[in-house]
């Protein structure tokens, strides 16, 4: 990295922590640090909730997913605006009407406090071990690329995130998030068109969206009826609805933006913004993706691209076997070369017995050039079996730093540390509250306390949760992907606490006891779900794809909470007298 691009590193991540402690100074009450004195327009709330999801992993691990396996992950995104409608529909009306600060005390009026308690206790878990992989997923990726120091860098973000998140509460997460989206999309899209910048003259956007076709990479629709598949059409608009449904209607961290509304209309409005923008998004980090494929098409790439990886194997007794793979490698690419111009030209001339011909050449060459990745991942982790093997993460960080100008690479590392800055914010005001308000006040409710006192309490929760966020992040580990890694984290609890809003909304005549004991026995269930149909099976191997897991827990905790009720009601029921 050159002087430029650490000044503005450094300069864009200080205006967003002083521009966020400046505008939110002063909030005096739980009303002001908790929803933001219910003030924000319809488009704060749009930006500080795609913002919120949108994490440092969005912008590291996606555009390396579509290196590696094309354009099916948005098909993960399908169910998201029927998730949205539904929101619209039915919690955001709630929420406002009832004036709640968190999801869950809707459900001790509608249940009871033990039914409360135990949905903030699985959000707790589940969102206090996703914000420390939303500081530590952008950490060990630089610290492997720019040789930082791990360690320092879970501290710096997580540092810079506590200063404006503990000082301005809801506030100082919405309105930093405006500017964190903007600095993340200009960074998006200025490296979008570069990489076609530094295409061959003679490919345009159009052929490289061929080539891309030529080798699988724009495969969206998956209708496959296979459970065990993780991208299909049938996971998207079923797994996908339950998991959106549940991260965007009871997730404290998404709650909490949305409750901040000056209306219901308004909240309304900020949910179906994201409805609309959220999967071209998603669309667009995917094929910056697949464009970065392209490049390296008629560019040289390493055979992994984790550096840490490569010197493992470099400084082992396995190098020279690492040697020949890349010797390889170096032929595989010059063949690659002369395929994709056989191919550029037959497109041309419209010749599409040779277009085949050359696209048939093409998946030959991919193939064995997966070949040649998978031996190196052996060699590697032969070599040193504690280094990161799987570089998915590593792709669109390495493209950064060694093809981009002087000053984007700034602009570039400071949009993924934004990205970092402003999901975990959201996450760290979320456990905040949810601590504070939800167990901490709930158990104090006869002791007479100021309002100032619940603020601190807040502010204190989550300095504590930042501090727990920091020591997660440093004894993290890398997993297949850090994006499918956050959604599993999330699909293993979501399931379940939607199935418990759900009867909340729907299911009238079930009571707290058999929805509390519903809610451990479906968190046991989906937990052994987990372990032996997916957990224990390698990438693409597993028996059950992940998203399945949230329509499971859904289904399963309202189930059994029909048995547990109509059980506890026979029971209850009085004995025909035999007079």
């Amino acid at each position: 990295m050159e002087g430029l691009d650490w000044i503005i590193l450094a300069g864009t991540l200080l205006f967003i922590v002083v521009y966020g402690v400046w505008k939110t100074k002063g909030s005096k009450n739980v009303n002001d640090y908790v929803r933001g004195g219910n003030d924000s327009k319809w488009w704060t709330i749009g930006l500080s909730v795609m913002a919120t999801q949108a994490s440092a992993i969005t912008f590291l691990s996606t555009p390396g997913q579509a290196f590696h396996d094309g354009m099916g992950f948005v098909q993960f995104y399908f169910g998201l605006p029927f998730a949205m409608i539904i929101i619209c529909m039915v919690f955001v009306p709630l929420y406002h009407k009832m004036k709640v600060y968190t999801a869950y005390e809707f459900l001790e009026g509608r249940f009871d406090l033990k039914t409360r308690s135990l949905a903030a206790v699985l959000f707790l878990i589940q969102r206090g071990l996703a914000a420390g992989i939303t500081i530590f997923a952008p950490s060990i990726i630089l610290s492997a690329v720019l040789g930082w120091d791990l360690r320092t860098l879970n501290i710096i973000i997580g540092t810079l995130v506590i200063i404006y998140t503990v000082s301005g509460g809801t506030k100082a997460v919405s309105v930093t998030q405006k500017q964190q989206m903007f600095i993340i999309m200009t960074g998006m899209f200025i490296t979008f068109f570069f990489i076609l910048g530094y295409l061959p003259s003679d490919i345009t956007f159009s052929k490289a969206m061929k080539i891309a076709g030529a080798s699988n990479k724009l495969e969206i629709l998956n209708f496959d009826l296979d459970t065990s598949s993780r991208y299909t059409f049938w996971s998207g608009i079923t797994g996908g609805l339950f998991l959106f449904l549940a991260y965007f209607g009871t997730d404290q961290s998404q709650v909490q933006r949305y409750l901040s509304g000056k209306s219901v209309r308004e909240s309304q409005l900020g949910l179906i913004f994201n409805a609309i923008l959220k999967i071209p998004m998603q669309f667009f980090i995917l094929l910056v993706g697949v464009m970065v494929f392209v490049f390296y098409q008629y560019n040289p790439s390493p055979l992994n691209f984790n550096p840490s990886a490569t010197q493992a194997v470099m400084e082992s007794s396995y190098a020279e076997d690492y040697k020949l793979l890349q010797e390889g490698q170096v032929a595989l690419e010059a063949e690659k070369r002369i395929a994709q111009n056989k191919f550029s030209a037959a497109l041309e001339i419209k010749e599409f017995t040779a277009v085949e011909d050359a696209k048939k050449q093409i998946i030959r060459i991919n193939q064995k050039d997966s070949t040649n990745r998978v031996a190196a991942k052996s060699l590697i982790s032969q070599a040193n079996k504690t280094v990161e093997t799987n570089d998915k993460d590593y792709v669109f960080i390495h493209f950064i730093l060694h093809n981009l100008p002087t000053g984007l690479v700034g602009l570039l590392l400071a949009v993924i540390l934004s990205a970092a800055m402003s999901s975990t914010a959201s996450e760290l005001n979320a456990l905040g509250t949810i601590t504070a308000l939800d167990l901490y006040k709930r158990n104090r409710q006869n002791t007479a306390l100021s309002e100032e006192h619940y603020v601190k309490a807040s502010k204190f929760f989550t300095l504590i949760w930042g501090i727990v966020a920091i020591l997660i992040a440093c004894v993290a580990n890398l997993f297949d992907n850090l994006i499918q890694l956050v959604n599993i984290i999330g699909s293993i609890f979501y399931g379940n606490v939607l199935g418990i809003f759900l009867i909340a909304f729907f299911f009238k005549f079930i009571k707290g006891n058999a929805v509390f004991f519903a809610a451990v026995v479906t968190q046991v269930i989906i937990c052994i779900i987990y372990y032996y149909l997916i957990h224990i099976y390698p990438s693409g191997q597993e028996k059950l794809g992940y998203l399945w897991l949230n329509f499971f827990g859904a289904a399963f905790v309202i189930t059994i909470s029909f048995i547990f009720e109509a059980f506890d009601r026979m029971l209850k029921k009085p004995l025909p007298s035999r007079n």
